[in-house]
């Protein structure tokens, strides 16, 4: 009944459980049980509803709640059983052969306090590690097969802001032509949902803002905010017109087979103010500096100080990562399976990059009242430096 062509190689599933494994054995922890839905399908290739045991040693048990079938079907790991209900966790792990473990890993950035509890009852207090930074670590170093992914993520992502330019018109909404893009980027095979680690941050598809809007603050971990259709989606876009000679950005992510890959765009209408596109070539010229200047090894938080420094330099310190109040402290971020993966190029971090990260560059500028101007794209890390993977046009494209 299920059959899928594009699950997850059994080979890349077993190396990812080998490396969480020796994290285990590093910290002493007899397990770890992975619940978290981006974290559950990286090791094992499925979002069902489920929970991953995976032991310092042997074969993980995938104890599936809804759906087993699916699960079955999508999920390459040996042993995968059905439960009904939470309770049945324990006795499940003892039927394949794992007595409850004295020491627990689980994932505490995420993992909601009523299960936790839950957890602490059923394997009677056993002292828990938060395994949250290992997981993080292991997913922030991308495999091949991963890269691939990624590759083709940008490479749809490229489709998706050169079809923007020929639907953009004066008078239409941001809403509008966010539905009209959208269309284009499901026909395509986005997923829709992008998925964000941090509680409480959320998106969708991404932010395509006008004008004065873009420059509006939210809540969201973000230099860009936009009004949104009503307080409670308070982001992205909202019912305002696109008008003429205001920039108009598109901050979108592409999602192939779940992998992301971001970009940021400026467009215009017949063109836009001096100001503003010298302000979007000093942009240009930040993320040239830091593609000279990042190799592996490099700490974050100096790649953010380097930004700082040239933002400073060419007189838009007081504007960039957005106004003095409303500024966010980082110039870019690692990117994957979820959107604010390790490493943050934020201030003060101390991560070194790595060859096969993947990172999103993303120099704005923002001006209350005029808009948002600048450049983001999605860059693999390598031994000699960093691999642009998003390649659609950099200059304000003028429609």
């Amino acid at each position: 009944m299920f059959q899928f062509d594009r699950s997850v190689p059994k080979s890349e599933i077993d190396a990812r459980i080998d490396k969480l494994q020796k994290e285990l054995q590093k910290n002493d922890l007899e397990a770890a049980i992975v619940l978290q839905p981006t974290d559950l399908f990286y090791f094992s290739g499925t979002g069902q509803q489920a929970h991953l045991f995976i032991p310092a040693e042997g074969a993980p048990v995938l104890m599936v709640l809804r759906n087993f079938k699916r699960a079955c079907a999508e999920s390459p790991l040996d042993r995968v059983v059905a439960i009904k209900h939470f309770g049945e966790v324990p006795a499940c792990l003892r039927q394949n052969g794992y007595p409850a473990p004295r020491y627990l890993g689980l994932e505490c950035d995420v993992l909601p306090a009523n299960l936790y509890f839950k957890y602490r009852q059923i394997f009677e207090n056993a002292p828990v590690t938060d395994i949250s930074p290992q997981i993080r670590l292991i997913r922030s170093e991308k495999s091949h097969y991963e890269i691939d992914m990624i590759r083709e993520a940008a490479r749809l992502m490229d489709e998706v802001a050169a079809h923007f330019q020929e639907i953009l018109r004066e008078g239409a909404t941001e809403i509008e032509l966010a539905g009209i893009l959208e269309a284009r980027a499901r026909k395509l095979g986005h997923q829709g949902l992008v998925r964000m680690r941090l509680w409480g941050n959320e998106m969708f598809y991404g932010h395509l803002l006008s004008g004065a809007d873009a420059a509006v603050p939210s809540y969201l971990s973000s230099p860009t905010g936009g009004s949104g259709v009503n307080p409670l989606i308070a982001q992205g876009p909202g019912l305002k017109p696109v008008g003429r000679y205001e920039p108009v950005l598109l901050d979108y992510v592409f999602v192939y087979q779940g992998y992301l890959a971001d970009s940021t765009r400026i467009y215009a209408i017949g063109g836009l103010p001096e100001e503003l596109m010298a302000a979007h070539a000093a942009m240009l010229d930040i993320q040239r500096r830091l593609k000279e200047e990042i190799r592996p090894g490099i700490e974050a938080g100096k790649v953010y100080a380097l930004a700082m420094e040239q933002a400073a330099a060419l007189g838009y310190g007081k504007n960039f990562m957005g106004t003095e109040e409303h500024s966010v402290p980082f110039v870019g971020h690692g990117i994957g399976l979820e959107l604010d993966e390790f490493p943050f190029l934020a201030k003060g971090q101390t991560m070194k990059l790595k060859a096969g990260m993947v990172i999103a560059l993303e120099p704005k500028a923002v001006f209350p009242g005029m808009g948002v101007v600048g450049i983001e794209n999605t860059h693999l890390v390598t031994e000699h430096g960093l691999e642009q993977l998003t390649h659609f046009k950099e200059q304000v494209t003028i429609v």
